[in-house]
């Protein structure tokens, strides 16, 4: 009885032994996704802080991911599994998006979405009076009807490239917002001409800048200018 015994707990052990030392053959994440999020109006659509995304949702998985664009208006993810997957754009400041496209991703698989944005901002200049700076735009809607309320339009100032909502100096930046709260077909022709000051840059330093229109959808988000590089002289 006490070999049977034996037996059978060396047995057990063995059996153990092969199951911790058994090799996992499943594919670590190596499939990536990247693309562009196009403005329906021209060139990508800048963005900022992280507030526009693609969702992703894996095909026989029921939680969802998600890829934050980038302030240029591309975006990239490399530690994806390869399959199948139900993507769309969501978060940012423009026309909600609800067909969603398939997608199989792999390695290097590519795909840019064109969206309509909320507010254009077009002919921006930056122009340097001393330490005090006048930023100047036009605004414009590719769909007027329906717009989410424009709340206000503010400049963004930093000392590096990434400048916008969550990546600026609040002094120069959200001290000098104007407030609009209004709906856009409720603006004249002056309103859509805006002038925004930042008094009181650094001497002798460099500021890369942008401006931003902030509306009140469910996001509270911003279409954005390109960024300019502003040198202020000692």
């Amino acid at each position: 009885m006490k070999k049977l015994i034996s037996r059978i707990l060396v047995g057990v052990a063995i059996l153990a032994s092969s199951a911790c030392t058994k090799t996992d053959n499943y594919n670590g994440p190596n499939a990536s996704f990247q693309g562009n999020i196009v403005s329906s109006e021209g060139g990508n659509l800048p963005t900022s802080g992280g507030s526009t995304t693609i969702k992703l949702q894996q095909i026989g998985w029921t939680t969802p991911q998600t890829i934050p664009s980038k302030f240029d208006g591309t975006f990239e993810d490399t530690k994806l599994f390869k399959s199948g997957y139900k993507v769309v754009p969501t978060g940012g400041a423009f026309w909600p998006v609800y067909d969603t496209v398939t997608v199989n991703i792999d390695k290097g698989t590519k795909h840019d979405f064109v969206v309509t944005p909320y507010i254009v901002i077009k002919n921006f200049t930056a122009t340097l009076t001393g330490t005090t700076l006048t930023l100047k735009f036009n605004i414009e809607a590719p769909v007027a009807a329906g717009l989410p309320t424009i709340k206000d339009a503010q400049p963004y100032v930093n000392t590096t490239k990434l400048v916008g909502t969550g990546a600026s100096i609040r002094d120069f930046s959200d001290l000098n917002a104007k407030v609009i709260n209004k709906e856009f077909t409720d603006l004249s022709a002056a309103d859509k001409a805006m002038t925004l000051t930042v008094p009181n840059l650094i001497p002798g330093r460099t500021f890369f800048v942008r401006v931003g229109v902030r509306l009140s959808d469910s996001f509270n988000s911003s279409n954005f200018s390109e960024i300019v590089q502003v040198d202020v002289p000692k």
